[in-house]
């Protein structure tokens, strides 16, 4: 008797979607831990902060290489030298609150402990209740243009409450990010596990700057 062991299309979509799935976050964690530890450099180092334009041509133009190379194994060392860019940009940032603030080293936790809290919250949402958020991508795309607009002004016009408004603007946007990334890739919208590692990666970056910012003007002691 012949026994048809054909995968039906429904399940060959299923496999496809936990392959990219696992891809993503193993290579997620790799590119959280090459990031701490270009981070722990650069702070052993006392590397000085990275300029804003310095950070910001580094980053899109690695992004821009990730991008491009991301069907490749190129992609993958693009992936790595844009995560340990971004955490040579890091090391500064928290050498500066390890400085300005007596409790800086609990300011830091607190912020890398909310940022790993949300991150798995979020995600264990989205793959649990498998709910498609893909409806947020064009609200999610103008509101990260208009706080990264609003966050360069405050930044060059030194306006402290505009700065303010921008780090919870993206606490709220990063949040939304995890969600519309994970069901992409849960409901086959990113078939792609290096781009969707750095789409998680940035957002992660970013929610963990946001949170540790509110955190040193609200509970920073000097």
């Amino acid at each position: 008797m012949k026994v048809n062991t054909a995968i039906s299309p429904v399940e060959a979509s299923i496999l496809a979607t936990n392959k990219v799935l696992k891809n993503t976050y193993l290579l997620l964690s790799m590119t959280l831990l090459f990031s701490a530890m270009t981070a722990g450099v650069a702070m052993a180092m006392n590397l000085p902060p990275v300029g804003p334009i310095i950070t910001l041509v580094g980053y899109f133009g690695l992004l821009f290489l990730t991008t491009k190379f991301s069907n490749s194994a190129l992609g993958l060392v693009f992936v790595f030298a844009l995560t340990g860019f971004m955490g040579l940009t890091l090391g500064p940032i928290l050498t500066m609150y390890l400085k300005m603030f007596s409790n800086g080293h609990e300011l830091i936790m607190t912020a890398l402990g909310g940022t790993g809290v949300i991150f798995l919250g979020l995600s264990g949402y989205a793959l649990t209740t498998r709910k498609d958020f893909s409806f947020m991508g064009g609200f999610l795309m103008v509101g990260i243009l208009v706080a990264f607009l609003a966050g360069l002004g405050a930044l060059f016009f030194s306006i402290p409450a505009l700065s303010l408004a921008v780090s919870a603007m993206f606490i709220l946007l990063m949040s939304g990010m995890i969600l519309f990334q994970t069901s992409a890739i849960i409901h086959g919208g990113e078939t792609n596990y290096i781009l969707a590692t750095v789409s998680l990666y940035v957002s992660i970056y970013n929610l963990f700057l946001s949170l540790l910012q509110l955190l040193g003007v609200f509970s920073g002691e000097d």
